[in-house]
């Protein structure tokens, strides 16, 4: 009886060792990114480790979800759309560090943390959208302002971090009573409210409202490849696009990425899948769905992208920008950015 009772402990203690063997077998991400976007590389990482990922979208409040759950938080890996969201989640503290020779052997040193509290993935340039018939094939986001452009320029809020990125960007540039002039110029040449998202800019081009229009990249790939229906495939038939640069500069790249969070119940997983998302064949995936440009200087940039031209990117650094993106938000709301028409 004794030997049976030994034989049966030992069994249960293997079939639970073997259940929390597969329960560790997952990671959990919290994303401030449509899941939907990077589903199918999510689904290759799934497909090579037997890891299965979970993905919770936070639109907003992604910081006070980690922080209220404490320990108890079972989030690994924190996505973030901007590099200022990234920053945010170091400085709050809900990152830990993480030492990889894969990481830093694919992600180039200006797109990570040199304590390794967030990595870059993917990178997206802010373009010009302009009408096909349009005689303009080359702009410096200086002459966003012109008088040429009076009542012909579309553009999102401009609080929104796409643009406030930019903004913050021209401000560490010019400094703030230029930036403060630009920005009274872009608002005159608004033909319509700041307001909306970046594929909006090609649809109201292609309604006849504006000329031109300030936009992410890759919303032109998601647009021309007809993955937003044939409506957005329309948009985007009535326009081209403009690799803008800074006078004297490149063009203003921001990235998305990653951190481990400060409590990752699967810490070695949310490692595994940061270094596939940093490889070859998920950046050429990454490419390929997202129509972004890799992080990794080895993998292809997919091809409507790469009609662009050659991207030559901004040597400002990110890190030297971030201090500017307060300041940058209250001069958008001094010159009543967002107010049409005042």
């Amino acid at each position: 009886m004794r030997n049976l009772q030994t034989v049966l402990a030992i069994t249960g203690l293997l079939a639970t060792t073997a259940a929390t063997s597969v329960l560790a077998q997952e990671v959990n991400i919290y994303t401030t990114r449509e899941p939907g976007l990077i589903q199918p590389i999510l689904d290759a990482f799934t497909a090579e480790s037997g890891i299965a990922v979970n993905t919770v979208f936070l639109e907003n409040g992604l910081i006070e979800r980690v922080e209220a759950e404490g320990e108890r938080s079972p989030a690994d890996l924190l996505m973030t759309v901007d590099f200022g969201a990234l920053i945010d989640l170091v400085e709050a503290g809900v990152t830990q560090p993480v030492q990889s020779e894969v990481l830093d052997a694919a992600i180039p040193a200006s797109l990570r943390d040199p304590e390794g509290n967030w990595f870059a993935l993917s990178s997206r340039a802010r373009v010009v959208y302009a009408a096909k018939e349009l005689d303009l094939d080359a702009i410096t986001y200086e002459e966003l302002d012109d008088e040429q452009f009076r009542g012909k320029l579309c553009i999102r809020s401009g609080q929104h971090p796409y643009n406030t990125a930019l903004f913050a960007a021209y401000l560490a540039k010019h400094g703030e009573a230029e930036t403060k002039t630009w920005l009274e110029g872009l608002k005159a040449n608004q033909a319509r409210p700041a307001a909306g998202g970046d594929r909006d800019g090609a649809r109201d081009i292609a309604a006849g409202v504006c000329d031109i229009a300030v936009a992410n990249s890759y919303y032109y790939g998601l647009m021309a490849s007809g993955k937003g229906g044939d409506e957005q495939k329309a948009w985007s038939d009535a326009v081209k696009v403009i690799l803008p640069t800074f006078e004297g500069g490149g063009t203003l790249v921001n990235v998305s990425g990653a951190a481990v969070a400060v409590h990752a119940p699967h810490r070695e997983e949310a490692v595994q899948l940061l270094e596939y998302l940093a490889s070859d064949e998920a950046q050429k995936l990454y490419a390929e769905a997202n129509f972004e440009y890799p992080v990794s200087a080895s993998a292809e940039v997919q091809p409507i992208i790469a009609a662009f031209g050659t991207l030559v990117p901004d040597s400002q650094s990110l890190t030297d920008v971030l201090p500017f993106r307060a300041r940058a938000s209250e001069l958008v709301d001094e010159v009543s950015f967002d107010t049409f028409g005042n």
